[in-house]
């Protein structure tokens, strides 16, 4: 099943195909990928686990834009989604977790006559 996820200026294209649980991002091993980040992994895994589903599905996703976290993280979001498109069953459990809520902080742009979006340079008062 595909689905895509997003976070911050990430986008994952992902595929959730029967298979014995590997993870590809981008043609090479998904931990490989994430720099063996034991945190990112696990979030990537997460919606599977909850669904003990972990070892049934291989992940194979395409990742572009952003950080490795915010690919991390749009990537657990497509695959909740893709979850749900193969059984509506997973739906209540994804969504009581919040696995199926696309998280839309982004960074704040830079506002005219400040150093940052709200930084601003100390009062002077004489």
């Amino acid at each position: 099943m595909n689905a895509i996820g997003r976070r911050k200026s990430s986008i994952a294209r992902v595929r959730l195909t029967p298979g014995n649980g590997k993870i590809i991002i981008n043609d090479r091993d998904g931990s490989e990928y994430l720099q063996f980040n034991p945190k990112m992994i696990y979030s990537i895994q997460s919606p599977l686990l909850l669904l003990n589903l972990e070892g049934k599905y291989d992940t194979i996703v395409i990742a572009s834009g952003g950080g490795l976290n915010g690919q991390a993280e749009a990537i657990k979001l497509g695959v909740a989604r893709a979850l749900c498109s193969l059984d509506l069953a997973n739906r209540p459990a994804l969504k009581a977790e919040g696995y199926l809520t696309r998280n839309a902080a982004s960074v704040e742009r830079k506002k005219y006559g400040l150093k940052k979006a709200r930084k601003a340079s100390q009062y002077s008062k004489r």
